[in-house]
């Protein structure tokens, strides 16, 4: 028997060298750098989606809630008095924001003043963009996750190939003991990209349309109050 012989027969023991783990110790610097990176990423992704999950269910809830109380024949003097000092909901904010500007130039004027329905149509839409930009907020970072953490990851496999095509040059061994870990070094980067990315753009499409969806039922309570005051202006003038 020859020693190769002897070398393709000898047992080869990957099962701790193929270990996550030892897989991550034993990558090159660069390939190490881009998995400590991608998994940053992923945490503070799933850091995220889970603050949206909540804060999305959270506003959908208030809202409801709100419109609830709204249209319950409540008047509007009695409702604004109750949160004119602390808004709890997204639409809340929005319905103290126009009764605001509407005392200020309505009520305070013993006749009504030009341009007050435009005045209030103007605070009711950069109310609603600030309501909506604080649901977007950091959904932006889940789109970047998504868009470059699988190159961030083919960058590493890249790298990692090439350490390995040049160890085994320098040991001039093809032996797959020598040639698995390398690849699945280089190839971990890889997985960790997709399972960095994939989540990410899940929940970005869901909380994209949620934010939408949202938007589009501020916007309706908005020109159906503005509806209301403007009846009201009428009524005075």
């Amino acid at each position: 028997m020859t020693p190769t012989d002897i070398e393709v027969l000898a047992p080869v023991n990957t099962g701790a060298g193929l270990s996550l783990v030892s897989l991550f110790f034993n990558a090159h610097l660069v390939v190490q750098l881009v998995i400590i990176g991608l998994a940053l990423a992923s945490v503070w992704s799933w850091a995220i989606i889970m603050e949206k999950l909540v804060l999305i269910a959270n506003t959908r809830r208030q809202s409801d809630s709100f419109e609830k109380t709204f249209w319950s024949g409540q008047s509007l003097q009695e409702l604004y008095q109750s949160l004119s000092q602390r808004p709890d909901t997204a639409m809340a904010g929005i319905f103290v924001a126009a009764m605001r500007e509407w005392k200020r130039s309505v009520e305070d004027s013993a006749k009504p003043l030009a341009g007050v329905q435009m005045r209030i149509q103007k605070v009711l839409f950069v109310a609603i963009n600030r309501e909506v930009g604080q649901l977007e907020r950091r959904l932006m970072f889940l789109a970047t996750v998504g868009s470059i953490a699988p190159f961030v990851g083919l960058f590493g496999t890249v790298w990692g190939i090439m350490s390995s095509f040049q160890a085994i040059a320098a040991s001039q061994n093809t032996n797959l003991a020598v040639v698995a870990p390398g690849i699945a070094e280089a190839l971990f980067a890889t997985a960790l990209g997709l399972l960095a990315a994939i989540p990410a753009v899940i929940f970005y499409n869901k909380f994209t349309h949620d934010v939408s969806h949202h938007a589009q039922r501020l916007e309706g309570f908005a020109d159906e109050f503005s509806a209301i005051l403007s009846r009201q202006i009428d009524a005075k003038g």
